[in-house]
């Protein structure tokens, strides 16, 4: 007897349909899984047998042929063992489920017949709902993710006998409903504060700029300075994230496995840090079958990369495709994998080994060549790809040592909205820029205006500093964030002045 399941898969961010056929036969009991398993779907035979045991089931069949279609594309992970065992159970007649073929089925049994989490839900309900299907049953540790997905059923099941009783009709599951917009606005906080922050003023309001139309930032300083504790603070001036940015960045986090067990989205943006001995694919992703790296886990956040020059040269050679073109390509023998990964770069780094180059009162101990070959470490093409540079210099005693409290985030993040506000403004008919660093360069020549007086002060900048074509493009844009900043229409000298500053490293002939 032939029994059909719905189920699904992801490749890349991109989830598709799997139809699950289960044939039960006459011969010696055993079941043979095709459609191209990987030894995870292999081993699933197993923990089924004992799943149906352990449940009061009593399979009694001969050979057992499992097909996964569609059979040229590789299937991977325990996702399937849920809807092999009801398609098992139908195909050899121990049960009739008159539901099967109205809902899609995801999970791994235990060997006790509990249903497990699994990742890719959130991609495959979307799907699910895509091809017209009437809900789909999800472990209960993933309903919450699947149910932000609005006109489609799902139903949490704990076990396989609980999703066997509602497939059957003689269990009634009321459908999970997600109060998604609610719960979203009252996650969306942090406890970090730019308050904590003494000092660092001029470092602060070139993070506020950088924050404000999305650029990426480099801060160069000496040890214990304040710049990891600057980084770590941007993530509480960051503008709010849409629904449509959540569920883009849950996606990738879904898909990852990255997700905590009743997570139904990512509410704030991504804070990404891995550490300086993260490989090329750890960091751009890759593998047999492609999973995302840090640089789309960071997709609509932030990666911060703290000591730079001690990550593998070519780790940071990688970066350069996602911050030019805002997603990575990982090609393989068979399929092109893309992974959005639009995201704000943050960058700390000593200036010389031992970190007290140019400090005021400690010496540095290293030699020139040290220090040009440290320097060296960051190539001149990525460093172009960073629009703004800054110093970060040791605070004073008399900053660290008073009461005063600076900004809060909350006074920063309502400018930053307000900045970012005219940007979409800006851009609502474009569907691929959202904030100024994300301009194209026809974006830029119509947006990036200069009156006489500021484009003979960019005129010299490019003579004096030697800026390439990509420097010129990025001050430019920065400039355009300074000046939406103070609500004004175009770019005058103060705002290219400023901009112009921040490409310090240029200006010390990097």
């Amino acid at each position: 007897m032939l029994a059909k399941v719905y189920s699904g898969a992801v490749y890349g961010v991109t989830a598709f349909t799997v139809e699950i056929e289960v044939n039960a036969g006459r011969g010696d009991p055993q079941i043979i899984t095709v459609g191209l398993p990987d030894a995870a779907v292999k081993e699933s035979k197993d923990r089924v047998w004992t799943a149906l045991q352990n449940s009061g089931f009593k399979p009694d069949t001969g050979r057992v042929t499992v097909n996964l279609a569609p059979a040229d594309i590789k299937k991977e992970g325990p996702v399937y063992d849920l809807p092999i065992a009801a398609g098992l159970l139908c195909a050899a007649g121990i049960e009739t489920l008159p539901l099967l073929s109205r809902y899609a089925l995801l999970g791994e049994l235990a060997l006790s017949g509990e249903v497990r989490r699994v990742k890719g839900v959130l991609p495959i309900a979307l799907k699910m709902k895509e091809v017209g299907l009437k809900g789909i049953l999800v472990p209960a540790d993933n309903v919450e993710e699947a149910g932000v997905v609005a006109g489609l059923e799902v139903h949490g099941v704990k076990n396989l006998r609980e999703a066997v009783e509602f497939l059957s009709g003689r269990l009634t599951l009321a459908p999970f409903s997600a109060e998604t917009p609610d719960w979203f606005l009252s996650t969306q906080t942090t406890d970090e504060d730019f308050a904590d922050i003494k000092g660092q003023e001029c470092a602060k309001r070139a993070v506020e700029v950088a924050v404000s139309g999305g650029h990426n930032i480099l801060m160069v300083g000496s040890p214990g300075a304040g710049k990891t504790m600057l980084a770590r603070r941007i993530p509480s001036i960051l503008p709010a994230m849409t629904l449509e940015e959540a569920l883009d960045a849950t996606r990738i986090h879904s898909i990852a496995g990255q997700l905590k067990s009743h997570q139904p989205l990512i509410s704030q943006r991504p804070f990404r840090a891995p550490h300086h001995t993260i490989s090329d694919a750890g960091l751009l992703g890759g593998g047999t079958h492609p999973a995302p790296g840090e640089v789309s886990l960071a997709h609509r956040g932030v990666l911060f990369l703290d000591e730079l020059p001690e990550f593998h040269r070519n780790v940071l050679e990688v970066l350069r495709q996602p911050l030019e073109d805002g997603h990575v390509s990982i090609a393989r023998a068979n399929a092109t994998v893309d992974f959005p990964s639009k995201f704000m770069l943050v960058a700390a780094m000593n200036p010389c080994p031992c970190g007290y180059a140019g400090d005021p009162k400690r010496a540095c101990r290293c030699t020139e060549t040290q220090r040009r070959a440290y320097k060296n470490k960051i190539s001149g093409p990525l460093l172009d790809r960073i629009d703004i540079h800054i110093e970060v210099p040791p605070v004073e005693y008399a900053q660290l040592s008073s009461s005063a409290r600076g900004e809060s985030s909350e006074t920063i993040r309502q400018r930053v909205q307000n900045c970012r506000q005219i940007q979409q403004e800006r851009f609502k008919h474009s569907r691929k820029v959202t904030c100024n660093a994300e301009m194209s360069t026809r974006d830029v020549q119509t947006h990036c205006r200069l009156d006489s007086g500021a484009e003979e002060i960019v005129k010299l900048a490019m003579s004096e500093l030697h800026l390439t074509a990509r420097a010129y493009t990025r001050i430019l844009k920065v400039a355009r964030t300074i000046a939406d900043m103070n609500g004004a229409a175009s770019i005058g000298q103060k705002h290219v002045f400023e901009a112009v500053q921040y490409r310090s490293q240029d200006r010390t002939k990097w």
